[in-house]
């Protein structure tokens, strides 16, 4: 008896343990607005707590993906994501609970949430209406149409999108109601509102239009009369970027810009993620703009094949280039810094022209560029890239991103490559490029436990080794310089890096922090040039402490903090040893005002240099929505700078020109530091055309110098003349672009630009040289749709027209060794073509310079290469003909 009762409950163990174990899990997607890591963690963990087994978010495509069985509701999860904050396609935050979130996390409000309705939904009653609104605003202006058409009561709930309505059908109908609500700029079930009137409400309730809902009636009228039906069942579908909403008869798609200019900053930034990327061989970092119209890219000599970014019409030196939001390309690394990002570490860049924040340093003129690296992954993900060109140089990236428990997270990062061939496309006897190899590793360690101890941290650390050898084919670095007679150069690079940054939220305040950021460089670099020699050795700590607050209410934000910068120096060129300490305290503010059409950025800050002297740097952004189609931003701002004359003009060192720097009794090289104002403005109009989303931005900045260290090429071919500047410079910017979509899937950018860059040198006024006036822009992509693998086809082109340059003064050489006043003007083609076979293998080809023009001439007595004419520093356009690469990434 025993046995048969023991057999039965083990029967029913048996049968529980496998309802229990084999209850159905269903997987769901839904639309979630956040901005950064912080939204994800709090989105995650908000979901998780309302009974998700699994849930993820996406920062790029603004989905949270859920898992649950069917105890849960999915309803009752986005529920909890909106009381954290999070606007969703079901449920909408509060305004309290959304201006409660830290100022980053402060997404645009541009998702309404669907109707909720059947078992997991609100059931409508007969009295209610769905009505699109966003605030309190909204809610009086609804509320009272409806009374002015005869309700004799009305309630609108944000939350559900729904009015319930109490009126004397004798009197009036709920036509005639929600007509006069329509009437006065909201969409509702039965009516839409005219586009003018829609636009003409405040900027706080324009409400997203683009999935109408009318379930009770699912004819919409709009305002030409014409009706669409649909239903409110949906499905979500990925398209390599592109996101689709499917309504019953009626797709909606909208996909996220692969670069995108944020329309919340004050300042223009656009942001570049992977996407834009991928348009084009982007083995490091001055090869991840060959598809932006902002910067320029060029190369800076014909020796060592080095590339340069300009923006605003000013050297690279000029813009602040950042890592993690850390100083990085500065100092001894300006020449070279560019190739110490490999492009494959890139998770994303924030590109700021203008006048950028005071509390990023003041060193930024032009602007900023910082690079985030890749640190951020659901599950552990592990990539491959291998690269190679048909001229003998290949490369091989592997990263590998992976989550450690629920607070860590690390990421491993290794690159390494190596030019091999010898390529001499024009014939001239000297390598177009050098050959060498470089390792490159970094590893990050990040934690974060913001939800509940209010505290985040990242680490890192990278190590650096980059050898090149180039000059005359057949040089041998081996060989002592004096011991052969070609001609060589020879770079060897040693970097190492490390850096953290922890960041504190105060509990219960979660629009108050604070931010310590640290990091140390060992930079050295042994170079020669021929018969010269330089060489240097930089260290540099720095330190940055942010305290963010309101003042009574999150339209009022402010920063404040101190930060400390030291950099060590000794450097040598030929035998002159130039050694130097700055030592840079500083302290700053900036303060934040936030209107409903406008948002106003103020700081400035106050540096102790100990060898520039104080310098007060003020800075100001100011944007003004006119509707958020159209928006106008204003920017000023100081910066200054201690200029590295030879680190940053080791593009004239593979010349035979002498170095003579003419003091002034500063106290860097004898020079003094550069100023310099910068002053902007741009106005930014979105529209549609082919019933797409259309973006046309121009802008205008001006930068004034105060002090420069001018770079004089013109005094002699056979000098390279450094002093400070004596009057005026100035380089006035103008810019145009337009981004638009024909069809679905492809893209179209169009730019123009035009520089006007002048300085007074000690001989009078001149365009400074190397800067065309007038730049033209094209870039194409277009991609086909998935295939139920996931695979699709990617094409990208980009051309570039360059016009011509002024050219320095070559007039007192030999007629044979003169250059002309002007270059020519000259065109660029690159193109690629990717096949994604699914989500994790992607193979491309590409071409670079498909038009095949190069400088015929780059070297100047490149025959005579110890003579006092030659000068490989006279490059306006590329050295290289066409040059194709094939590449394959996976991800495991």
């Amino acid at each position: 008896m025993k046995l048969y009762i023991s057999r039965i409950i083990l029967g029913v163990f048996l049968l529980s343990a496998q309802f229990i174990f084999t209850q159905h899990l269903s997987k769901n997607q839904f639309k979630v607005k956040g901005n950064c890591e912080m939204c994800k963690e709090r989105i995650e963990n908000a979901a998780k707590k309302a009974g998700a087994k699994t849930a993820s978010y996406s920062i790029d495509l603004q989905t949270l993906t859920l898992e649950t069985d069917d105890t849960i509701s999915t309803d009752n999860i986005l529920k909890r994501v909106a009381e954290a904050g999070h606007d969703n396609e079901k449920f909408k935050s509060t305004d309290t609970e959304y201006e409660a979130l830290p100022g980053c996390c402060h997404y645009e409000r541009d998702l309404q949430p669907k109707p909720v309705e059947n078992h997991q939904h609100h059931s409508k009653k007969e009295n209610e209406f769905y009505v699109k609104g966003n605030c309190e605003s909204c809610k009086d202006r609804i509320e009272k149409a409806a009374k002015d058409a005869g309700a004799d009561s009305a309630e609108w709930n944000a939350e559900k999108q729904i009015v319930t309505l109490n009126f004397d059908p004798k009197k009036t109908s709920s036509d005639k109601i929600l007509k006069k609500i329509a009437d006065v700029g909201h969409d509702n079930e039965k009516y839409k509102s005219k586009d003018n009137t829609y636009k003409n409400l405040p900027s706080c309730c324009l409400y997203d239009r683009e999935i109408p809902f009318g379930e009770a009636n699912p004819k919409v009228h709009t305002e030409e009369g014409t009706t669409f039906e649909h239903n409110d069942h949906n499905a979500t579908n990925e398209n390599h970027g592109n996101h689709e909403k499917q309504i019953e008869g009626v797709t909606i798609t909208g996909s996220k810009a692969a670069t995108s200019l944020n329309k919340k900053e004050a300042g223009l930034v656009f942001n570049i993620d992977k996407k834009e990327l991928l348009k084009a061989a982007c083995c490091n970092l001055s090869e991840s703009f060959e598809t932006n119209a902002t910067v320029d890219v060029s190369f800076s000599n014909a020796v060592t094949g080095t590339k340069q970014l300009k923006m605003l019409g000013l050297d690279q030196k000029y813009t602040s280039l950042t890592k993690e939001l850390l100083p990085e390309i500065r100092g001894l690394a300006s020449a070279y810094g560019l190739n110490f990002i490999p492009g494959r570490w890139i998770e994303s860049i924030q590109l700021t022209k203008g006048g950028s924040t005071v509390t990023n340093g003041y060193e930024s003129i032009t602007g900023q560029i910082n690079t985030e690296l890749l640190k951020n992954a659901e599950k552990p993900e592990t990539t491959l890239n291998l690269f190679a060109d048909f001229n003998g140089r290949a490369e091989a990236n592997i990263t590998n991103v992976s989550p450690i428990n629920d607070k860590w997270s690390q990421t491993f990062l290794l690159h390494g490559n190596g030019t091999f061939g010898d390529t001499d496309m024009n014939d001239d006897g000297f390598l177009d490029r050098p050959k060498g190899t470089q390792l490159n590793t970094a590893y990050l360690l990040n934690y974060n436990d913001l939800e509940k101890s209010g505290l985040g941290s990242h680490f890192g650390i990278n190590f650096i080794k980059d050898e090149r050898t180039s000059g005359q084919i057949g040089f041998d670095k081996k060989i002592p310089q004096d011991k052969q007679s070609l001609y060589g150069v020879g770079i060897d690079i040693s970097r190492f890096q490390v850096w953290n940054k922890t960041g504190y939220v105060f509990k219960g305040k979660p629009y108050q922090s604070l931010g310590w950021m640290n990091q140390y460089t060992y930079h050295q670099q042994d170079s020669f040039f021929g018969l010269r020699n330089y060489s240097g050795k930089q260290q540099t700590y720095y330190s940055n402490l942010i305290f963010e607050s309101i003042l009574g209410n999150t339209n009022h934000k402010y920063k404040a903090g101190a930060s400390f910068m030291y950099d060590g120096y000794d450097e040598t060129y030929l035998t002159n040893n130039f050694k130097r300490n700055e030592i840079v305290p500083g302290a700053f503010a900036e303060y934040t005002l936030t209107g409903l059409k406008y948002t106003l950025v103020a700081g400035a800050r106050v540096d102790f240099h100990n060898l520039a002297g104080t310098q007060f740097t003020p800075r100001l952004n100011f944007k003004y929505d006119f509707t958020p189609q159209t928006i106008l931003r204003f920017s000023a701002g100081r910066g200054f700078r201690t200029a590295n004359v030879f680190a940053e003009n080791q593009q004239y060192f593979a010349s035979n020109r002498s170095v003579q720097i003419l003091q002034n009794g500063g106290n860097i090289y004898g020079l003094k530091p550069e100023i310099a104002w910068n002053y902007g403005a741009s106005l930014q109009q979105e529209f549609k055309i082919f019933g797409r989303k259309s973006t046309i931005v121009a802008d205008f900045f001006r930068t004034d110098f105060q002090d420069q260290v001018m770079v004089d090429l013109d005094r002699s071919p056979q000098q390279l003349t450094f002093y400070n500047l004596d009057r005026k410079s100035f380089a006035n910017s103008f810019q145009t672009q337009w981004d638009f979509t024909p069809f679905k899937n492809f893209e179209v950018r169009l730019a123009y630009k035009y520089y006007d860059v002048q300085a007074d040198y000690l001989d009078g006024r001149r365009e400074v040289p190397f800067m065309a006036k007038h730049r033209g822009f094209v870039n194409l992509a277009y991609s086909t749709n998935k295939n139920n693998n996931g695979g699709f086809w990617s094409f990208d082109t980009t051309l570039n027209l360059v016009g011509k340059q002024r050219l320095p003064n070559t007039s007192s050489n030999p007629e044979e060794f003169q250059l002309p006043t002007y270059s020519e003007s000259y065109a660029i083609l690159n193109a690629q073509i990717s096949r994604n076979f699914n989500k994790k293998i992607r193979a491309y080809v590409g071409g670079e310079n498909l038009t095949s023009y190069y400088q015929k001439n780059a070297i100047v007595d490149v025959k005579n290469p110890f003579g006092n004419y030659f000068d490989g520093g006279m490059v306006y356009a590329p050295i290289m003909k066409a040059n194709f690469y094939v590449g394959l990434d996976v991800t495991f």
